[in-house]
């Protein structure tokens, strides 16, 4: 599956589009890690607890988008973008969309 933040691809020719796809998932914070958190924001730096999850977060949504484009017979995305939202207190929304296509050479 082609991924792209563009709305063409060097080299390939939309044939076909299935429209908007996405793929999303809400994580919430551990309090164990809240504890760790609080602590590193004392002395500064890279709270690397977070970004774990976020990154984790990011693929669980590609990979939920990616189905749902390989679902309708797409073969690459295009105009892909990431959203974040806050839910509540220790919970945010990852959210990847994008236009599923069918691609082939130019």
């Amino acid at each position: 599956m082609i991924l792209t933040p563009g709305a063409s691809i060097a080299g390939k020719r939309v044939t076909r589009s299935y429209g908007l796809v996405y793929g999303n998932t809400i994580r919430a914070r551990h309090l164990g890690k809240d504890i760790l958190a609080g602590l590193k924001n004392l002395v500064g730096g890279e709270i690397s607890e977070y970004t774990k999850l976020m990154a984790e977060a990011r693929e669980q949504s590609l990979a939920r988008m990616k189905e749902s484009a390989a679902s309708h017979g797409a073969n690459a995305i295009i105009n892909l973008t990431f959203s974040t939202s806050y839910i509540m207190g220790n919970a945010s929304e990852i959210l990847a969309y994008g236009e599923a296509v069918v691609v082939e050479d130019a």
